[in-house]
């Protein structure tokens, strides 16, 4: 499973640069603001998936619609974390998109791929680090940065995609960072019960994109097989039989 040769780090490091954009200038942003940001990160997106794989495309497609039902969820729902206008920003939902993609393009860089093992000790170590810190020293205790600082080394160590998981080590940790710098949205310092601690932002939140990708892994070969035999049957009509429309198909697919 691959990118293709059309998104690479240059491509990550750009998605990464857009949605680093997007959350400065909605920092004292109105609703407006907001809903411009979230159709010109739909666009950005769009413009995104033409250059992966109808697979990759598909994964993509996943993680935008599990990751807005847990936005939804957690956000709103639960407050476990609360954005300036206690809503779901519209650029949030694509944004997850970029995320994933900017992931699994920057781990699948054939820089990082030739230097797998380092990588994963590069992004292991510091969180792990922090991840100590926050449940140890730090004066706003972290206890689920921790968890899910566990839960992305086991990614790393037993999952299917450790290039993916490296990436959103760096991407989803930076945006977090960001994003709590700038008040985009806030951690409540416990879990809706009261049992785990958080920190703001949560040192581990990148294992949380460890089980995007998973469900993505298990969703999207069954979907894209089902859209392939839909368009399958579509092209089987009476008017497109016969020799030519064979080439045509074949043409096409």
């Amino acid at each position: 499973m691959h990118v293709g040769s059309r998104l690479g780090a240059p491509a990550s490091l750009l998605m990464m640069g857009w949605l680093s954009m997007v959350l400065v200038v909605d920092y004292d942003g109105t609703l407006t603001t907001q809903r411009l940001l979230g159709a010109a990160t739909w666009v950005v997106l769009l413009l995104a998936l033409l250059r992966t794989t109808a697979l990759v495309r598909t994964q993509t497609l996943v993680v935008v619609a599990f990751a807005t039902v847990v936005e939804y969820t957690f956000s709103p729902g639960l407050d476990v974390y609360v954005y300036r206008f206690e809503n779901v920003p519209a650029y949030v939902p694509p944004g997850h998109g970029l995320v994933y993609l900017s992931a699994f393009a920057l781990g699948h860089a054939p820089f990082v791929r030739r230097r797998l093992r380092v990588a994963v000790w590069a992004v292991t170590v510091p969180l792990g680090l922090w991840a100590a810190y926050g449940v140890v020293l730090a004066d706003r205790q972290d206890v689920l940065g921790a968890f899910w600082f566990l839960c992305l080394v086991a990614f790393l160590r037993w999952g299917p995609s450790t290039e993916v998981y490296v990436g959103a080590a760096v991407v989803v940790t930076w945006l977090e960072v960001l994003g709590t710098e700038l008040r985009t949205w806030v951690w409540q310092p416990v879990d809706p019960v009261g049992w785990l601690s958080i920190g703001n932002p949560p040192s581990g939140a990148a294992g949380g994109y460890g089980w995007f990708d998973l469900v993505a892994l298990a969703v999207a070969p069954t979907l894209l097989g089902w859209w392939t035999r839909v368009r399958g049957r579509g092209a089987a009509t009476p008017a497109s039989s016969g020799p030519a429309a064979g080439t045509r198909d074949a043409v096409a697919r």
